[in-house]
């Protein structure tokens, strides 16, 4: 079930850096184009909800009955903080990700919320171009970016 579930948020992750590529770069031009706020960028925006949040729940399962945070949870707090690749995947991922996604969260919100079309646009530029900087740090990048302990495969 855990290689099953690793491979499902390995291959989601692609999905979220996509729709999060797209999204931004729509909403900059948009926001600067002055144009209309369609169904087609709302019903992108809520993919990319979807997805994240499909992606925190996994993630979270994943938290709890991954093999290598369970050896990574058993060493007390002090060793974790020491030891870079524990604290990647026991505090800085799931931390970096949650508030990355709490952001794409609120920015669909807001947007969701602006009275006019450049508003939501603008929202939507700055909270989802402030969530793909924070999830983009902590994902576990494979070859090139490889951190020892940390990378995973490109698939």
């Amino acid at each position: 079930m855990e290689t099953g579930l690793i491979h499902l948020h390995n291959l989601l992750r692609y999905a979220i850096v996509i729709l999060l590529i797209v999204t931004v770069l729509k909403s900059f031009i948009g926001w600067f184009g002055k144009n209309e706020y369609s169904a087609g960028d709302n019903k992108l925006s809520l993919f990319l909800f979807i997805s994240a949040h499909l992606q925190l729940v996994i993630g979270l399962v994943l938290y709890f009955v991954s093999d290598v945070v369970q050896a990574y949870k058993s060493l007390p707090m002090a060793d974790i903080m020491k030891d870079a690749v524990a604290r990647f995947w026991v505090v800085e991922h799931m931390l970096s990700m949650i508030i990355g996604i709490a952001i794409i969260t609120l920015g669909r919100i807001m947007a969701k919320k602006a009275a006019n079309d450049g508003a939501k646009f603008r929202r939507q530029a700055i909270y989802f171009t402030l969530a793909m900087v924070i999830i983009f740090s902590a994902i576990p990048w494979p070859e090139p970016f490889k951190i020892e302990g940390i990378a995973r495969p490109w698939f």
